[in-house]
């Protein structure tokens, strides 16, 4: 089967916003965004098909709070698609090589300690993170994290996807799943008919980069199933979780029962919203953040 190249696509530099910058981490080019200023660092986590720009809501309002930085994860946004048959370093698309990379980021930038806030794989990012790099995690906010039913690829079907058969038309597989883009962003609000034109063209901008299918796809055949239901006790620091009422993409019931796992956690269910309460609801989403926040500092007192 003919696999066509891409068409009307751009290197992710041409595509960068004016305040768009790029830094060499482990090798990889990555796409990131810093702004506010204070003794505080926080840590935004895009969920998978998302990029920083999910985020576009409430970054200067947190920036009160502190250092915000976004970044775009290997195979999205703007960060560097590398192409693994000339890449000789780690394969950077696995989940289970994330965590490793934003302490890098972080290092990189100057970060020692710092607030995640994650969403959807995000927020499994976040708690991978806060068990492996304990010591650079002061807290964590998950929104609607994706951890009862995580991201990855079964094993019977990241062997089926091996088979050089199935790998030729990866590309084409992800450019079908990206071409219903506009179901799943529809899918993520409890009220698509709030949806403003900016969201629907920030997620599809994913769409102008070169090899943006090339990649997702490497990211597909590379992410594991992760169980991180059993280490949830494990956690022992600050943790908020967030979630709408109405999450169609990880139901609100799951994220009930992660608050429940980790001890001390606190819960906010927020009415009328899906799965991205930072862009459907982004006051209430920051109302439950800041107070958070606020408790934070004063127990630093």
């Amino acid at each position: 089967m003919p696999v066509k190249p891409l068409k009307n696509t751009s290197p992710v530099k041409e595509l960068a916003d004016c305040d768009s910058k790029f830094i060499e981490v482990d090798g990889l080019e990555i796409h990131y965004k810093q702004s506010g200023q204070s003794e505080q660092d926080l840590v935004l986590l895009h969920g998978f098909g998302a990029s920083l720009f999910s985020w576009h809501e409430v970054t200067a309002p947190l920036a009160q709070f502190g250092v915000v930085i976004t970044y775009d994860r290997p195979a999205f946004g703007l960060t560097e698609r590398p192409m693994l048959e000339d890449w000789e370093r780690e394969n950077p698309y696995p989940n289970t090589y994330q965590p490793k990379l934003l302490v890098a980021l972080m290092d990189k930038i100057g970060i020692e300690k710092a607030i995640l806030i994650g969403n959807s794989a995000g927020g499994t990012l976040a708690v991978q993170t806060a068990l492996e790099y304990s010591e650079r995690v002061e807290a964590l906010v998950l929104i609607s994290p994706a951890i009862i039913t995580s991201e990855g690829t079964p094993s019977f079907l990241a062997q089926l996807f091996g088979l050089p058969a199935i790998d030729r038309i990866g590309p084409l597989i992800t450019r079908f799943f990206l071409s219903r883009s506009d179901v799943f962003i529809k899918n993520a609000w409890h009220d698509p008919a709030k949806i403003p034109p900016k969201t629907i063209d920030g997620y599809k901008k994913i769409l102008l980069a070169d090899n943006w299918d090339k990649a997702l796809w490497e990211f597909v055949k590379a992410s594991k199933q992760i169980d991180l239901v059993e280490e949830l006790d494990e956690l022992n620091l600050p943790i908020l979780v967030v979630a709408g009422d109405d999450d169609r993409i990880v139901s609100t019931a799951d994220s009930v029962r992660v608050a429940g796992l980790i001890p001390g956690a606190q819960l906010v269910i927020l009415p009328e919203c899906g799965h991205v309460p930072q862009e459907e609801c982004p006051e209430e989403f920051l109302m439950a953040v800041e107070k958070f926040l606020d408790q934070i500092r004063a127990e630093k007192k």
